[in-house]
């Protein structure tokens, strides 16, 4: 089983971590809270890509081309982003995660560190910074934040070395993703609006996790982090018809994907260049939308939905349901 993640934020640590494991704490009893990031502004963003009939995305809307409710209500649209602001691309910050719990050959890590080199080669022009981390019985950093080309290179290469393991803690390794792209990416930079994302490479299979689902869904939600998973096949990957359509792994199922306004794509080609260079596509040219809340709702501790609309004929996923509000 195999998930590898990498992460970008907007400004270079260069600091090496290659040798770091962060210790994991027991999963909370289900009476006890669990804690979730909360917004720290009163801007509320929310990043949205759009795609016509065709699943083709759209780059061209303006401002006035969507509408964004709150609980319903529509509410002014007080700041927009797009892919380049005044010629200048907007900054991503991206996490890697890639899945070597026991499933993995050799030659399917290196097809996957190969498109993740392809990967960073799309987001080149972007400002961004990228980490690297495994996991399997054990979530482990092997490169923090970086734009240095050559630090990234090594990272990848070290992955064929990296040791293996039976548990497959997929949740928690999107959770310390999440939790080091709110700690250490700006969520502005050159006055755009920073993409936040995490992807995963794994078969899909999550096991022995200590964070729940939902917990990780929460925590990205108020990042404003979309998740992209890449479902590898593996001696576990089942097939659900003649056609050779893919079951949905219990990954897809956990709604991990779609309630963060990412993507999950199976790699069923030999050459998977194409298809990580099509996320980073999607992930850089996201729309992102903010708006203020009313006074009166800002610090009453609710959750709150957002629901943003576009022209007709059009799919939109948006990175966030909803947001919550701060506490008095």
């Amino acid at each position: 089983m195999l998930a590898f993640i990498v992460w970008a934020c907007g400004s270079a640590y260069a600091q090496d971590e290659s040798t770091k494991e962060r210790p994991r704490r027991a999963l909370p009893a289900e009476t006890a809270p669990q804690d979730i990031i909360k917004i720290e502004t009163d801007l509320v963003p929310v990043d949205v890509t759009v795609t016509d009939a065709k699943g083709r995305l759209v780059r061209n809307l303006k401002k006035e081309d969507f509408k964004l409710y709150e609980d319903g209500v529509e509410r002014p649209i007080a700041s927009f982003n797009v892919e380049k602001v005044e010629g200048t691309p907007r900054p991503v910050a991206i996490v890697f995660a890639l899945d070597l719990s026991g499933s993995m050959t050799p030659e399917e890590v290196t097809r996957v560190s190969d498109a993740m080199r392809e990967f960073s080669k799309r987001l080149a022009e972007h400002p961004a910074v990228f980490a690297v981390m495994t996991f399997g019985m054990r979530v482990k950093t092997i490169q923090s934040f970086t734009n240095d080309r050559e630090k990234l290179d090594r990272a990848f290469d070290r992955l064929a070395h990296e040791p293996n393991g039976m548990s497959t803690h997929t949740y928690d390794a999107v959770d310390d993703a999440v939790r080091m792209l709110v700690r250490h990416a700006p969520p502005t930079l050159q006055h755009q609006m920073t993409k936040r994302a995490v992807v995963v490479i794994t078969d899909g299979f999550p096991v022995g996790d200590t964070v729940s689902p939902e917990t990780v869904i929460e925590r990205a939600n108020a990042a404003d982090a979309s998740v992209y998973v890449v479902t590898m096949p593996s001696f576990t990957h089942l097939l659900a018809s003649a056609q050779m359509t893919p079951l949905p792994t219990p990954l897809d199922v956990s709604g991990l994907v779609e309630k963060t306004g990412g993507r999950s794509v199976y790699a069923n080609q030999q050459d998977l260049g194409p298809l990580f260079r099509a996320i980073a596509e999607e992930v850089a040219a996201a729309y992102v939308l903010g708006f203020y809340p009313p006074s009166e709702v800002r610090t009453d501790g609710k959750f709150h939905t957002i629901r943003v609309a576009g022209p007709p004929g059009m799919t939109l996923r948006q990175s966030r349901p909803g947001y919550q509000a701060k506490k008095p």
